[in-house]
C-alpha cells in the first residue's frame, strides 16, 4: 500500500493567503507570523508537493503552474476544514456580511439561500449591494465586500471559489408577437452588462434590426417590462417568471452565448460568518437543477 502523504490545513492556509494578498508581509500580518516563517511555511509546502509553487514577476508574487494546480484544491480543503470546526463554535457566527450580486444576474436559489442564512443566523447582519460585474470584481479587490458573485471575463481569476456556466434564453411576454419586419424591442441593463452584449452581439451576427427600448438597473423592472409586453429580454431559465414565453430561431432568435459565472471572496480576510454563507452557497449550487453546469476550477 503506497504511503499518503496528508497537506497540513495550516500550510495550505498560508499559501492561499500569500497569492491572495500578494506578498508574504501582507499574509503575515492577517495570520500572526512573521515573513521568515510565512516563507518557511511556503518552502515546506514546496517540499510536500515536490514543485515551485510561486514565482516573483517584478514586485509581484504570482502562482506557477503547480501553484495554480493547488490552489483549486488548498481552497475547498481548507473551506472544508472550517466548515467543520464551525460546526463546533456556531456560537461565533456573528458580524456584518458585504456581498455583491451583479445587476444582470438574480437568481432564485442564490436569493433564497441568503434568506435562509439571515434566518438562522440573526446575528449576521447582510448587506446586499448590486452592480455590474465588473464594478463588483473591483470592489472586492479594494475590500468594500466580501464574497461576489459575478461573471467571468476569463477562464482563471483571483479569489474564485465555484464557477458554473449559466445558459441565458430570449424572454418575451407570453401574449407578445414579435413582427419578424420590424427591429425587435429589447430590454436591456446599463451599458457593460454581459446579457446586453450578448442580445446585440447575436442579433447583430444574424443581421436583425433591435432598438433599445427599455433601460434599467434591476432585474425587477426588467421583468415587469417584458411581462408588460414592453420588451424582448435575455434571462435565465431561474428569472424566467409565469406569463413569459421563451424565443427560439424558428422565430428569429438566435442561440445566446453562455455565461460564466463565479463564487468569489478572499478566504484570508473573511469571517466565520462569511466562511458559512459560503458554505451554504456551495451547498445551493451543488444542488440546483436545470440551466447550470458546475464547472471544475
Amino acid at each position: 500500500m503506497a504511503l499518503i502523504t496528508n497537506l497540513p490545513t495550516d500550510l495550505l492556509r498560508t499559501f492561499i493567503a500569500v497569492v491572495e494578498l500578494g506578498g508574504h508581509s501582507k499574509a503575515g500580518v492577517v495570520l500572526g507570523r512573521s515573513q521568515p516563517a510565512i516563507s518557511l511555511q511556503i518552502r515546506r509546502l514546496e517540499e510536500i508537493v515536490r514543485s515551485p509553487l510561486l514565482v516573483q514577476e517584478g514586485r509581484a508574487i504570482l502562482p506557477t503552474a503547480a501553484g495554480e494546480a493547488l490552489l483549486s484544491y488548498a481552497r475547498e480543503m481548507v473551506r472544508i476544514n472550517d466548515e467543520a470546526v464551525r460546526y463546533f463554535h456556531r456560537s461565533d457566527v456573528n458580524g456584518v456580511l458585504r456581498i455583491g450580486l451583479p445587476t444582470d444576474y438574480a437568481v432564485a436559489f442564490l436569493q433564497n439561500t441568503l434568506t435562509g442564512f439571515h434566518e438562522r443566523h440573526a446575528d449576521v447582519d447582510l448587506e446586499i449591494h448590486c452592480d455590474l460585474s465588473r464594478e463588483l470584481h473591483q470592489q472586492l479587490r479594494s475590500d468594500s465586500l466580501d464574497i461576489i458573485v459575478a461573471t467571468m471575463p476569463a477562464v482563471r481569476m483571483p479569489y474564485l471559489s465555484r464557477a458554473w456556466v449559466e445558459q441565458p434564453i430570449w424572454a418575451a411576454s407570453a401574449k407578445m408577437d414579435v413582427a419578424p419586419d420590424r427591429p425587435v424591442p429589447l430590454g436591456a441593463h446599463l451599458e457593460g452588462c454581459d446579457y446586453r452584449s450578448r442580445m446585440i452581439d447575436a442579433l447583430d451576427a444574424s443581421e436583425r434590426r433591435w432598438r433599445i427600448v427599455y433601460t434599467g438597473p434591476g432585474i425587477s423592472g426588467l421583468q415587469n417590462a417584458v411581462l408588460n409586453g414592453m420588451c424582448v429580454t435575455a434571462l435565465t431559465q431561474a428569472t424566467l417568471l409565469p406569463g413569459m414565453r421563451e424565443l427560439g430561431e424558428a422565430e428569429g432568435f438566435p442561440k445566446l452565448e453562455p455565461l460564466r459565472i463565479g463564487l468569489f471572496y478572499k478566504h484570508p480576510r473573511l469571517s466565520a460568518a462569511g466562511l458559512q454563507l459560503v458554505s451554504d452557497l456551495v451547498a445551493s449550487l451543488e444542488g440546483v437543477g436545470s440551466g447550470v453546469r458546475m464547472l471544475q476550477n
